[in-house]
């Protein structure tokens, strides 16, 4: 049996990423949402039908991985799809049926979920399976829409899925710091060092003039970061006034409390 040839956007080791970024990797919910997403395509109706039970029953031995007897029944219809499949081929010369849709869900059912990704893409679009595959992650204290929107802004499933899991986390911060962190996640400047720096901030219970203040320092605002250097400074605090200037986000809570609540 030939490989489904249809190269999408992304290529296998793009959405190779997603399956790389968790161990709580759901196979059981993708391989259920590409038979809901592709099984349609597949205009012959007995070939949709034995796609459809195939897709079944490798989805049971997925939810009871633990199962010989359900590793059995995915293994024999696996199989007896790929024998199907490939005696279409070896018929189809001149025939209107396609194996092609099917062909993608039959790369799924053996577990190369990125190839059968980058196949179905042209088909069934980007947007539909990048949510599929976020949403499969199965990850806690996740922001999704934040890990989408990132994907839609071209980062990477790598990229977007560290940002996403991070945000997550720390959603309980006021809704000016996570501003703040969003934006700095589109600029693909979020990581472990910037949040544990914008921690601070959530954590120094500043009023909003104090959170207005921290959120200019944090948007690099130049004149202000000098000015509230300097009022550092005039208090005798010369090293934090001095990491303000070089730009250490852990000196923004300190100088933001400095002004009166």
């Amino acid at each position: 049996m030939r490989d489904a040839g249809n190269v999408g956007v992304h290529q296998e080791k793009w959405w190779g990423q997603f399956l790389e970024a968790s161990d709580r990797f759901d196979a059981a919910y993708l391989v259920e949402g590409l038979g809901d997403l592709v099984g349609p395509h597949i205009k012959a109706p007995l070939l949709r039908r034995e796609v459809k039970i195939a897709t079944e029953v490798v989805v049971r031995y997925l939810e009871r991985p633990a199962s010989e007897d359900r590793a059995d029944q995915a293994r024999e219809a696996t199989e007896r799809l790929i024998r199907t499949l490939a005696r279409i081929e070896d018929r189809s010369t001149g025939s209107a049926i396609s194996t092609d849709e099917a062909m993608i869900l039959c790369l799924a059912l053996q577990g190369r979920y990125a190839q059968a990704a980058a196949a179905a893409e042209p088909l069934v679009g980007t947007v539909k399976l990048q949510r599929l595959f976020v949403t499969a992650l199965r990850l806690e204290r996740f922001d999704i829409p934040m890990t989408l929107r990132l994907l839609d802004g071209g980062q990477t499933p790598e990229e977007a899925v560290r940002s996403g899991h991070l945000i997550g986390r720390y959603s309980w911060w006021p809704s000016w710091l996570l501003r703040i962190v969003t934006e700095r996640a589109l600029k693909g400047e979020l990581n472990e060092t910037t949040i544990a720096a914008l921690d601070k901030c959530a954590y120094a219970e500043l009023s909003p003039l104090q959170a207005n203040l921290a959120r200019k320092l944090l948007g690099g605002d130049p004149s202000l970061i000098d000015t509230a250097a300097q009022h550092l400074a005039s208090l005798g605090d010369q090293e934090t006034a001095a990491r303000l200037r070089d730009g250490d986000l852990t000196a923004v809570a300190v100088a933001a409390r400095i002004v009166p609540p």
